[in-house]
């Protein structure tokens, strides 16, 4: 990678070998995971995989995220997975399943001292409202998923942008960039002010491409397309 980023790479995935590499050789400064991207990597036991990954990962920001759908069970499943460890972010969605606003657990849970990402926000008006009960002595993060916006056929740009004054509001609160779809969304990231990016592990692979010679790129794509033709056995003439 030859541009230098100033914003925050955070992983988002729930391999832990994977997140272990990631973290030995410095590629990232944390780490977001949902029971979404558990399920995919296999994983049957949440608690004791969270505690597979502090032990490997200890100094570290990493985010796991409540399940339950009732506000109550979610404040006691938030209090377990903050006890995890100090590194822990515990990620609270916007709203569960049937639409109701968590605001008054996020201010409740916020004002324990307990460190927030809060997740699955697609509206500037939602950014408003959990800015506004998060407490300003506690670290929190405020996820808008832009990668989803985009999915719309909306510019998540400009969501971005209005979310970063409000999360400014907070000295002790981030904005991250969620749902990463391409590499050019780092850019868009940092152009944006955001303090954080969550990215798979098949973008932060191309992370050597930033900024890479286009002309060199287009050279090393004739390479590709010349080898595979040679590599298939393929024939024209």
């Amino acid at each position: 990678m030859t541009k230098k980023l100033n914003i925050k790479l955070y992983a988002d995935g729930a391999d832990i070998g994977e997140m272990y590499r990631l973290y030995a050789n410095k590629v990232v400064s944390g780490f977001t995971t949902n029971p979404t991207l558990m399920k995919k990597a296999g994983v049957r036991n949440y608690e004791e995989f969270a505690k597979q990954v502090l032990e490997l990962i200890p100094d570290v920001s990493i985010s796991f995220e409540v399940f339950s759908d009732d506000l109550k069970n979610m404040e006691k499943e938030a209090e377990k997975i903050s006890s995890w460890g100090d590194n822990v972010y515990v990620k609270i969605p916007v709203t569960n399943t049937k639409g109701k606003s968590t605001e008054p657990l996020i201010e409740n849970l916020a004002s324990q001292g307990i460190q927030l990402n809060v997740t699955a926000i697609l509206t500037s008006d939602q950014v408003n409202t959990v800015v506004n009960v998060l407490d300003t002595h506690t670290p929190s993060i405020v996820s808008v998923f832009a990668g989803r916006i985009a999915d719309t056929g909306r510019d998540p740009v400009e969501t971005m942008t209005n979310a970063l004054p409000m999360v400014r509001r907070n000295k002790n609160c981030e904005l991250l960039w969620a749902s990463t779809r391409e590499m050019y969304n780092l850019v868009q990231a940092e152009q944006v002010g955001c303090h954080i990016i969550t990215v798979p592990n098949d973008i932060l692979k191309k992370l050597s491409m930033l900024d890479k010679d286009l002309n060199e790129l287009s050279l090393d794509t004739v390479r590709m397309f010349k080898q595979d033709a040679i590599s298939a056995g393929y024939k024209i003439l």
